[in-house]
């Protein structure tokens, strides 16, 4: 947690912003900075400042080795937060700045450019202000640069939308990101100090109710926006500046490992899975070798071929069927005779050379929307399957080009429960979607009660007015 206790910030409905006194750089120096920012803010004939979306991602880490890049959810950390911002669709550029070959490479997957930093900033006591320097000092096109931390995988593109508002329209110098806290705090009192603690922040004698105190804003470091003057004067916040507070639930910050499998549970829950809606499953076409399979084939000496499954991807597909789903395979080889030994009970369809047409004839006789289509394929002939279709995995062992175009990379290995695995993430995606489903039948029944009323008060004033 980036704290600031102690400091008390008036209070601000979620989702909302409010300026802040600035402070670093002030007096007549930083009003013609602004004044110049103010001149491009995209009126007629000026160009509009260059926004680029900066994530600091560095290979070193203390706490969880290339932590960055560690798997959430299915997705790479730092993928969570290039997502919200490619689809919020505000940045002039996206970048990484990093000093690890992994970590460019998953950057560049998701569609980010990569600013390759050096040594000098890349140490332990390295800081953001001296990393995004350096970007800046290489790249002279950008004017205002929004710091997202990679740490922070629950930020959804409306956020930033509504920042880079704040900055382009509204003439900020620079916005951070907070969240309310409803936290009492007590001085700290050190080992062999002969002193009480005492209240920071209330009067034990009269302790608020949570409903009765706004609470503190607290900095979330989910990411921080400055102009580039303020930057060159050693300022991520100051100017003419502001707070944007986000909602709670989307306020997680992955710093140690113990936070991982609450933040994977806040992620499902709260976390933004791209500009479509989830829908509910409906069909599950899974590539047999490679992902029901090991890919590995046994031949004996009388020319029989053998292949081996983890009896974990089994109970998926029976798990899988009796929620409803159907699941059916596929394969580029003529696989019949495994398949019927096997006895799965699935449509399969073997001897493939097309297997996007199948998959979509598929989706057509069911009466499918893609969205209710997911798919588990391991190498490139499921490429194109693995971006058509609504949810998508490969197993941790399948190829780059396939890793590239799917949603979910599993832990497990091709034939070693990767079906199993993925069967796991649907269900969780399923609860998501029906936890959506509930959210919206509660507020139309919640807003067609308050209509009920309102008519029910209206005919009561006509009553008595005749009356």
């Amino acid at each position: 947690m980036h704290g600031s206790a102690g400091l008390h910030f008036p209070a601000c409905p979620r989702g909302r912003y409010a300026r802040v006194a600035g402070r670093g750089g002030r007096g007549a120096e930083r009003d013609r900075d602004r004044e110049r920012d103010t001149a491009m803010d995209g009126g007629e004939g000026r160009p509009q400042p260059h926004l680029a979306a900066l994530v600091l991602a560095r290979g070193g880490s203390k706490g969880i080795p290339l932590k960055n890049i560690k798997l959430l959810a299915g997705v790479p950390l730092i993928g969570w937060v290039l997502r919200a911002a490619i689809d919020a669709g505000v940045f002039h550029s996206i970048w990484v700045s990093t000093d690890h070959d992994e970590i460019e490479k998953v950057a560049k997957q998701f569609g980010a450019q990569v600013h390759r930093r050096s040594p000098e900033v890349s140490q332990d006591s390295s800081t953001s202000l001296e990393a995004i320097t350096e970007f800046l000092n290489h790249h002279h096109e950008v004017d205002v640069v929004g710091n997202i931390q990679a740490t922070s995988p629950c930020l959804h593109p409306s956020d930033l939308i509504k920042v880079a508002d704040m900055i382009q329209k509204e003439g900020f110098d620079s916005v951070f990101s907070v969240v309310r806290r409803h936290q009492f705090r007590w001085s700290e009192v050190k080992k062999g100090e002969n002193k009480m603690t005492e209240p920071q922040n209330l009067n034990p004698a009269k302790r608020y109710r949570r409903q009765d105190w706004p609470g503190e804003l607290y900095e979330n470091g989910s990411f921080y926006f400055a102009k580039r003057h303020l930057i060159e004067k050693g300022y991520l916040q100051g100017g003419k500046m502001a707070y944007y507070e986000m909602r709670a639930e989307h306020s997680v910050d992955i710093d140690i490992d113990i936070d991982w499998p609450i933040a994977e549970q806040r992620v499902l829950s709260f976390g933004y899975f791209g500009k479509e809606p989830l829908k509910e499953v409906k069909l599950l076409v899974c590539s047999i070798d490679g992902c029901l399979t090991n890919g590995r084939i046994y031949v004996t000496e009388d020319h029989k071929e053998m292949v081996s499954y983890d009896y974990r991807d089994i109970v998926g597909i029976d798990l899988l069927k009796k929620r409803g789903i159907q699941v059916r395979l596929i394969s580029d080889r003529d696989c019949s005779k495994t398949l019927s030994a096997m006895q799965l009970g699935c449509v399969a369809k073997v001897s493939v050379t097309n297997k996007l047409q199948v998959l979509k004839d598929w989706q057509e006789d069911m009466g499918l929307s893609w969205k209710e289509v997911a798919y588990l394929g391991n190498e490139e002939s499921d490429v194109e399957c693995l971006k058509q279709a609504g949810m998508s995995a490969v197993p941790a062992d399948a190829c780059a080009a396939a890793q590239k175009a799917a949603g979910y990379i599993c832990k497990s290995r091709g034939g070693c429960g990767a079906v199993r695995e993925f069967a796991e993430h649907i269900f969780l995606l399923l609860e998501k979607v029906n936890s959506a489903r509930k959210q919206l039948e509660e507020i139309s029944s919640a807003e067609k009660e308050m209509g009920r009323n309102e008519n029910t008060r209206k005919g009561n004033k006509e009553l008595m007015e005749k009356e």
